[in-house]
């Protein structure tokens, strides 16, 4: 066999990753949890992207969901609660280059980190972000969460949540600059799984929220829409969601949804009955942040190391300034006291020396 043909072969061999690649330690959540449909979405979509895994970063907060980066063999940051935005903003903003994915829950991301959602929207960088919502704290062991209904009984709410839940969707798509929302939920992993790809391909801020089921603590908070599917609405689209004859032959509820339509859309995330699976709304002419921001001039190590100095030089020690002064011949007299009750003239007292015989007598 030809050596060039086997060398070719090898490094097309070699840059390609495969599923197993990407995988890290073994997952940790409860049997049933929607967290695993996630997980082998992403591990889908990392391997038919060819993701270089030293160019990919998972940031997470703090929650079930927030333990991606310890499962997947990429590049990581389990961040603080309710920080993953920033975060992540900070590493894009730093490395353009790298793809850069966060992982977040309802709590993590619409109670404590809701200041920073809200403007991770608006400056629309390039990241892909991952919301799953349960509707409840399942890390912290069954809390009212933002998204819970009300009625919804709870550790912190025994006789059931007094406010009606927060709407992600119909939030997101009011902020200024947003410009990817998409719905999926983990029983459907195909449809998530062309929902986090198309995500992942849009220049921008792409929200996109995950109706996942929690078996420990709301073991049957979504079997109304798995016992039913008429009560999912299916949005496609030849520019969003496509589904295939087996998806459409379970799912018959369907809409030709235009993703452009904004306030299609926010009527569409707001529907009392039906619960919309698609791509809700996608902008590709919004500018995003870091493309604003970007500088002008690289830095190279040359400019680096002349600012270095330049830093360095303002609290340097010059020990040679120093000892000039002390090796000068004639040193300036010291200033005089001008006061006459001092005779400062005669300087101090010296001893009387004598000669060593009257010394001796």
């Amino acid at each position: 066999m030809n050596p060039f043909l086997d060398e070719r072969w090898l490094a097309a061999h070699d840059e390609y990753h495969r599923l197993e690649d990407y995988q890290g330690s073994t997952p940790r959540w409860c049997s049933g949890c929607g967290d695993h449909t996630i997980l082998t979405a992403l591990l889908r979509l990392c391997r038919d992207e060819q993701l270089p895994p030293e160019k990919t970063v998972f940031v997470s907060g703090i929650g079930c969901s927030s333990r991606f980066p310890h499962y997947l063999k990429t590049y990581g940051f389990h961040s603080l609660h309710g920080r993953a935005l920033p975060v992540a903003e900070g590493i894009k903003l730093r490395r353009p280059d790298l793809h850069v994915f966060v992982t977040t829950g309802d709590g993590d991301c619409c109670s404590i980190g809701t200041a920073h959602w809200i403007h991770a929207i608006r400056y629309n960088m390039n990241l892909t972000v991952i919301m799953h919502d349960n509707h409840i704290y399942g890390l912290t062991k069954m809390q009212a969460s933002p998204t819970s209904p009300r009625g919804l009984k709870s550790n912190t709410s025994p006789r059931g949540a007094y406010l009606d839940a927060l709407n992600p969707l119909t939030t997101t798509l009011g902020v200024a600059n947003v410009s990817f929302v998409a719905q999926a939920a983990d029983w459907i992993p195909e449809v998530l799984h062309q929902l986090l790809s198309a995500a992942y391909r849009h220049r921008g801020f792409s929200f996109i929220r995950v109706l996942q089921r929690c078996p420990n603590y709301l073991p049957t908070h979504f079997d109304a829409w798995l016992q039913d599917p008429n009560r999912i609405l299916l949005l496609t689209h030849s520019q969003g969601l496509q589904a295939d004859a087996a998806l459409a032959r379970i799912y018959r509820n369907q809409c030709e949804h235009d993703p452009a339509d904004l306030n299609r859309a926010r009527e569409l995330s707001s529907h009392p009955e039906l619960m919309p699976i698609g791509i809700l709304y996608r902008n590709e002419q919004v500018p995003c942040y870091e493309d604003v921001r970007r500088r002008t001039q690289t830095f190279t190590p040359e400019m680096i190391a002349r600012v270095l100095d330049e830093e360095f030089d303002q609290f340097t020690v010059e020990p040679w300034v120093g000892a000039a002064t002390v090796a000068e011949p004639n040193p300036p007299a010291p200033a005089r006291a001008t006061s006459p009750s001092l005779n400062l003239e005669a300087g101090p007292a010296q001893p009387r020396l004598e000669p060593a015989s009257e010394a001796r007598s």
